[in-house]
């Protein structure tokens, strides 16, 4: 099963980036090469209107440092503009204003 999820995500273009909120993780599906600014529009259009930027750690930068805060601490987590290409696994914390 997880071969032809994976396959199926290559065929068609896709990657899955993450969002984290106090008590859950989320997975948001765009396609490859989508700007910050279009994939903050995924989850809803008043974070596209009102984009900053994006706070971004890889996940495997995560896991390493085994919290946010202690990537954080370790430099892992940047700051992209609307035109950052979102990456299959990126954790993104998005910053709005509206």
């Amino acid at each position: 099963m997880d071969r032809v999820i994976q396959r199926s995500y290559e065929l068609l273009g896709l990657i899955s980036f993450f969002t984290l909120g106090k008590d859950e993780i989320k997975a948001w599906t765009v396609k490859i090469k989508t700007p910050a600014i279009d994939a903050a529009g995924v989850i809803h259009t008043d974070m596209q209107k009102g984009f900053i930027r994006a706070e971004v750690v890889s996940f495997d930068d995560l896991i390493s440092a085994g919290s946010y805060p202690e990537a954080r601490k370790l430099g892992n987590v940047r700051l992209e503009g609307k035109t950052y290409e979102v990456q299959d696994g990126d954790i993104i914390e998005f910053r709005f204003n509206v």
